[in-house]
């Protein structure tokens, strides 16, 4: 936690909190017709218009620079500190609890859900609705507009509607805030989304570097490709003019054995644009259960959607796979379920790579509509030299007999394997009690690395 920042915003969320809460106040009294006797000082308002909000302009504090960055109306305003409130203040709105005596349960137009756990108040669109909008129509129907994704808070994941229950009407969806943003407009940091249950994509990165990288210079070609459109998209596409014809975002296909680095050039090419690389977690986003894959995946492609992130889909065939005839249930629902996945790629606006063993088991629906297939090859002997080279060179305590010359010629390994390889003649030497790596170290670990494949040294 930044405690300047944090501090920052507190002072920031009191006033907020404060011109809200005159706000909530004022169209109860509206809404139910309700004189509102007034205190020695008290204003009484006409319409929630009327209420002015604390004024920002001077205020560095994250929550300010978010309302002002993103340019928010006073409307978006309200509904950015109401979907922020359960976390910060959640007796807030316990007023909305308040019960139709005529029906003996809530009011329909205050909106709600009930949490599992909490037990606040926790808003939907149609609370936001009753507070900005009350009987009005018009502004229902515009604030509908920016919870569908007009409004800079839902297209920048700001804030999110989640329904619960397909068929319902749209105003029943619950609002809420991204963790992201949570910690932004509280303790002031901005932490990137990581992996858990609700977001099954990891951010990777790497200690290596493009010198690490071994492969030939046609790939190499492939791979300065993909950056070049990172880097110039804009201009490709607005000052080119080519918006019109071409679809925003790069698709891209690495395909090739295990271990030959795709999961590493997808990692450098985030840090050489500056870009954040996600890997989705495939075991995590498929589920048995009808609608839930497409949920999981919406929750990632929503999330990265306004943010420049690379997608990265390791292992893709069992998520991309080739559509199956459909004779079951099961078969239909793995159609539509490739069917969304097709249209979630190509209508995102970033890079997305799939990683694959064998291009073939691709869906050709998919493969039509990558910008680049390109393939890792096995290493030739001059390419696994050039690996041991690079593996090896930092390591002090190597034997001077190794011959790498003839472990590239002999072993036929890719740079993952290599690198396992190295890993157990480490292990080997320490448990020999030596405190230098021999040739026979690595002879070890390549007869247990190529058993693990099925194949004999």
């Amino acid at each position: 936690m930044n405690i300047e920042l944090s501090a920052a915003n507190a002072a920031t969320l009191e006033r907020e909190l404060a011109w809200f809460n005159t706000i909530l106040d004022t169209r109860i009294a509206l809404y139910f017709e309700h004189d509102q006797s007034l205190n020695e000082g008290e204003v009484s308002y006409g319409s929630i218009d009327e209420i002015l909000a604390p004024d920002i302009d001077s205020d560095d504090s994250p929550y300010a620079q978010l309302v002002k960055e993103a340019e928010l109306s006073i409307d978006e305003r309200i509904l950015l500190i109401l979907t922020l409130i359960p976390h910060i203040r959640p007796d807030m709105l316990d007023l909305l609890f308040t019960r139709n005596k005529n029906f003996d349960r809530g009011f329909t137009q205050f909106g709600g859900w009930k949490g599992q756990s909490h037990g606040g108040f926790l808003p939907t669109c149609e609370t936001a609705a009753f507070i900005i909008a009350g009987s009005d129509l018009q502004k229902r129907f515009t604030l509908t507009e920016f919870l569908e994704g007009e409004s800079y808070l839902v297209s920048h994941n700001v804030i999110s509607v989640e329904h619960k229950s397909p068929g319902e009407p749209f105003m029943s969806g619950a609002l809420r805030m991204s963790t992201e943003y949570l910690n932004r407009l509280t303790s002031g940091v901005l932490h990137k989304p990581d992996y858990s249950i609700t977001f099954p994509a990891k951010l990777i990165n790497t200690k290596l570097d493009w010198d690490d990288l071994v492969l030939p210079v046609e790939v190499m070609m492939e791979i300065d490709n993909i950056i070049t459109w990172i880097r110039h998209s804009r201009t490709i596409m607005e000052d080119w003019g080519l918006e019109k014809v071409v679809k925003p975002g790069y698709r891209s296909l690495f395909y090739g054995p295990p271990g030959t680095g795709k999961t590493l050039t997808a990692s450098l090419i985030g840090s050489a644009v500056g870009a954040d690389v996600y890997r989705i977690d495939l075991s995590m986003v498929v589920s048995k259960y009808i609608g839930e894959t497409e949920k999981n995946l919406a929750n990632v492609f929503d999330q990265a959607q306004s943010k420049n992130w690379i997608l990265f889909f390791d292992e893709a065939d069992s998520l991309f796979g080739k559509r199956t005839q459909a004779n079951s249930s099961n078969d239909r629902y793995a159609n539509q379920e490739i069917s969304y996945l097709l249209q979630r790629v190509e209508d995102y606006p970033g890079v997305v790579i799939l990683a694959s063993n064998i291009k073939a088991n691709i869906d050709e629906a998919f493969s039509r509509r990558f910008q680049s297939a390109v393939y890792f090859p096995m290493p030739d002997s001059e390419h696994r030299l050039l690996l041991w080279q690079r593996i090896l060179g930092n390591i002090k305590n190597l034997s001077l007999d190794i011959s790498l010359e003839n472990m590239a010629e002999r072993y036929e390994l890719s740079g993952g394997a290599i690198t396992n390889v190295v890993r157990y003649g480490a292990i080997n030497s320490l448990q020999m009690n030596r405190n230098q790596l021999l040739e026979e170290d690595l002879i070890e670990g390549v007869t247990r690395e190529l058993r693990k494949e099925g194949k004999t040294a």
